[in-house]
């Protein structure tokens, strides 16, 4: 894997109350394949076994991730010796969601780059969005014959309401970063150089609230 170790792929970090999960293919621009989604699982997982009060997921490298690895995904489609393989990549995105919601703490994502497919959908039940400037969202799936899966077509019109989810998804249009916040998809947007510090400062505000009410604002909300 041009230099990272299988175990690289993905890396977790603590510090205090506040856990970090960061993508780690930067130079093929963190593409998401069944070794990533397994590495997520595991290290949200650990997150919350940690009770991290926060948790910040980001991305090494110039895009937050373009989604799944489309040559990985049509071969193991196409593949009948790796059927077992699929239905375990298809099934992994699902509870890889059902993890990150059910994790105790806050979720805060930082995009940048290009945010694409289900990369950006199984980000949708993160509990804060923070996009840098030069961040662009795609949703290519109806445009290369895919259908949504990950319960994307459930969230997202409840984040922005069916009329613009239904455009977003089926003609594939490019998101900005201004234009994903105008349209209540994003929280806040930040130049793409501050990204980083920007996500500490609201991960360090949002650890120093109470940690009960924290969590029980979360599990009601997302009830």
């Amino acid at each position: 894997m041009r230099g990272i170790q299988m175990e690289d792929i993905v890396l977790y970090e603590k510090n205090g109350d506040i856990g970090k999960i960061t993508l780690n293919k930067p130079e093929e621009r963190n593409t998401i394949t069944l070794e990533v989604l397994r590495k997520l699982i595991e290290l949200f997982e650990t997150s919350a076994e940690n009770n991290d009060v926060c948790v910040i997921y980001a991305a090494n490298g110039k895009h937050f991730t373009v989604g799944a690895d489309l040559k990985y995904g049509y071969d193991l489609l196409t593949n009948k010796e790796r059927l077992a393989e699929a239905v375990e990549f298809l099934e992994s995105w699902q509870i890889l969601t059902r993890k990150m919601i059910a994790h105790p703490g806050i979720i805060i994502v930082g995009y940048h780059g290009w945010v694409i497919g289900g990369g950006f959908e199984h980000t949708l039940v993160c509990d804060y969005k923070i996009a840098a400037e030069d961040t662009r969202i795609m949703l290519p799936e109806v445009g290369v014959g895919l259908f949504f899966s990950n319960a994307s077509t459930k969230l997202l019109p409840r984040i922005i309401g069916e009329g613009r989810a239904k455009e977003l998804m089926i003609l594939g249009k490019e998101l900005s970063a201004e234009e994903a916040h105008r349209i209540g998809l994003v929280n806040q947007v930040c130049p793409t150089p501050s990204l980083p510090r920007i996500l500490k400062k609201t991960a360090n505000m949002i650890a120093s609230r109470d940690h009960l009410a924290l969590r029980y604002t979360k599990k009601f909300v997302n009830e």
